[in-house]
């Protein structure tokens, strides 16, 4: 590893941006979405840029990344390990620490001999809103 992987990123007006708008919304969206958020809101910030930028927060920590329907949707998150339960209708998240999670997780990956583990927990339903309105 050199000295520049370890590097924090530079921080540029259009990321900024992206950040800003991210945080902004409370759900998954995808690269164009934002893109037109942004452009609506009278911003420059090519698409290109955007898809850039996203990638670098969610491997900076900074977002949640999940594929939906053949594209990659992002969110703002907390930079600590969560889960996600997700509404397939409106798409609210709720971030979740899932104690019982992180041990099956563990417990699964040894009986396997398995070390150094990831997982991505992602749920999907109705929230109770949508639900009612069924």
């Amino acid at each position: 590893m050199t000295a520049d992987d370890t590097a924090p990123r530079r921080t540029t007006r259009q990321r900024e941006a992206v950040r800003e708008a991210l945080s902004a919304s409370e759900e998954f969206v995808s690269a164009q979405s934002l893109h037109q958020s942004l452009r609506t809101g009278g911003s420059t910030v090519g698409l290109a840029t955007v898809y850039r930028a996203l990638a670098a927060l969610a491997e900076d920590g900074e977002a949640d990344a999940l594929q939906s329907g053949g594209e990659v949707l992002y969110r703002a998150c907390t930079p600590t390990h969560h889960h996600h339960l997700i509404c397939r209708s409106c798409g609210r998240t709720v971030e979740l620490e899932a104690a019982a999670v992180e041990r099956w997780a563990g417990r699964v990956a040894a009986e396997h001999g398995f070390v150094e583990l990831e997982h991505t927990v992602d749920i999907f339903g109705l929230c109770a809103e949508c639900a009612a309105e069924r």
